[in-house]
């Protein structure tokens, strides 16, 4: 069954727009928790009323090199997906943070009351990553197979009891413990979205209202909050923000330099 354009030309129009606007209020300091939960709520609604935008869905499906579940020509789900890797490279991983459903409900289900764990080595999530990245491809491009069907995606946004949405659903369980695995282990688009928020031109830096509490550092859930972390797993949460006790402390800025305004 091909879907209807429409629903992912929503999502599309939604992903794309919402990105300029966020983008703005992080750059304007408009921006506020409040806000953060409004679009995680409204983008978890897109996912179950319209499916879209679920881009790692549709990239499956690309890979597949068929245009089911596109309701497009495949050129179009390419040059969409080309859309959304630029801006993620201009202003940072707004897509995965915020308008991505399959992100949306496991931020969502990370912020209840559980206990928090980390892995011991950042690099042994990347080496996994990787190594998922590798082997969705190839089960698409020389068996035809689709990896992430595993995982249920369609299947739990359709409200469809299947094995695939029982999977989906222990994703979102683990998602209470830790940040995000399906968008730090499986996720393919994740996986090159992360390889253009390496240099996105605009991100988080710290000024020199900085004073080196680490409170940032230690509530970062993807553990990019240490200067030297090059920012690949940084969903513009928030949090670090949140609980920095000085004021222009950190900014969201395309200037890389460590000056930034100072308090009275």
């Amino acid at each position: 069954m091909v879907l209807d354009p429409l629903p992912n030309f929503i999502g599309f129009f939604y992903a794309v727009t919402m990105i300029f606007i966020v983008a703005y209020l992080w750059y304007s300091c408009h921006w506020r928790l409040k806000i953060g939960w409004l679009v995680l709520i409204l983008s978890s609604i897109l996912g179950f009323l319209l499916f879209s935008p679920v881009v790692p869905y549709q990239f499956q499906q690309i890979v597949l090199r068929t245009a089911q579940g596109l309701g497009a020509p495949l050129i179009a789900g390419i040059v969409g997906l080309a859309i959304l890797f630029v801006l993620t490279w201009i202003f940072g991983r707004f897509f995965c943070g915020y308008l991505c459903p399959v992100g949306a409900v496991q931020e969502i289900a990370y912020s209840a009351p559980a206990p928090k764990f980390r892995p011991p080595r950042k690099i042994l999530f990347l080496i996994i990553r990787s190594l998922v990245f590798l082997a969705i491809i190839l089960a698409a491009v020389a068996f035809s197979f689709s990896l992430l069907e595993v995982f249920g995606i369609k299947d739990f946004f359709y409200l469809t009891l299947t094995a695939g949405s029982a999977v989906f659903v222990l994703v979102l369980l683990i998602s209470l413990f830790f940040y995000r695995p399906f968008c730090r282990l499986v996720c393919p688009v994740g996986f090159l979205f992360s390889l253009g928020a390496v240099k996105s031109l605009f991100r988080l830096h710290r000024t020199n209202n900085c004073i080196n509490c680490k409170k940032c550092e230690k509530v970062c859930p993807s553990e990019e909050g240490k200067k030297e972390d090059r920012k690949a797993e940084c969903y513009l949460c928030g949090r670090c923000r949140d609980i920095c006790p000085k004021g222009g402390a950190l900014i969201y800025s395309m200037n890389q330099e460590l000056s930034g305004p100072k308090e009275d």
